[in-house]
């Protein structure tokens, strides 16, 4: 049985919020909705309040909470993580090397974030790449330092590339360990797999089948990962309605 780090009642309740269907849930719905997974009413009020003081979460008028704009970011990253936006390769990789100098230590920090964040890998110090096969939406932080490129693969051997640019049997092995977790009857253990898995496919390369190992489980991780989602969101209006 694979051994996963429990979640913070912090962890679950943001699970449910940005996993839901909705851009609002009550208190009632949390709390429900947390109960069927382990978490006990007075311990989400706390920790509700808490993620409020935070910044977290946003309470309106009504006591529905809803994602803070930061998180909103966060859950648009988790939806295109799910559901990455694809396009045939031809072959050619993306390359984008960064061109203005003087910046700051946080400035370079950001930008590191933010080519981590489209997927691509760092080739060489200031040099980033990653095969052309994803539809990106480059932020503006990132056109304003940096020139792109689309051209031949940098290496002779892509697959190798790859394997070097990303730890690929690390990602697997976790993905592998969190479908084992989701198959189980444990509600607790498949929520927290769950929780995990949309944390695990923000890390996913989104590689072209040829470059990857075979038996990659990146669509298996996903797809138990919508299934799943889906199934909170049945369950919480299930209960929430039975409760009303």
């Amino acid at each position: 049985m694979p051994d996963l780090k429990p979640v913070s009642t912090r962890s679950a309740l943001l699970t449910l919020l940005l996993g839901a269907e909705v851009p609002r849930l009550t208190t009632r719905e949390l709390v429900t909705a947390a109960s069927v997974v382990g978490f006990a009413e007075p311990t989400v009020r706390v920790a509700l309040s808490r993620m409020t003081a935070a910044g977290d979460v946003v309470r309106d008028d009504e006591g529905a909470y809803r994602l803070s704009d930061r998180l909103v970011v966060r859950q648009r990253r988790q939806e295109e993580a799910a559901h990455p936006s694809l396009r045939p390769w031809d072959g050619t990789w993306e390359l984008v090397a960064v061109t203005t100098a003087g910046r700051t230590a946080s400035d370079r920090a950001d930008l590191r974030t933010a080519l981590g964040e489209l997927r691509l890998a760092e080739l060489r110090e200031g040099l980033w790449t990653r095969p052309a096969n994803l539809d990106l939406a480059w932020p503006a932080s990132v056109a304003e330092v940096c020139e792109r490129f689309t051209g031949a693969t940098p290496a002779a051997d892509p697959a190798g590339l790859a394997a070097r640019l990303w730890d690929l049997d690390a990602w697997a092995t976790t993905a592998r360990r969190l479908l084992d977790a989701t198959a189980t009857d444990d509600p607790v253990l498949r929520f927290t797999a769950c929780a995990t898995s949309g944390r695990h496919l923000l890390a996913d390369p989104v590689l072209p089948p040829a470059l990857l190992p075979d038996d990659w489980p990146g669509d298996a991780l996903r797809a138990s990962h919508v299934a799943y989602k889906q199934w909170i969101v049945d369950m919480r209006r299930s209960l929430t309605d039975r409760a009303g």
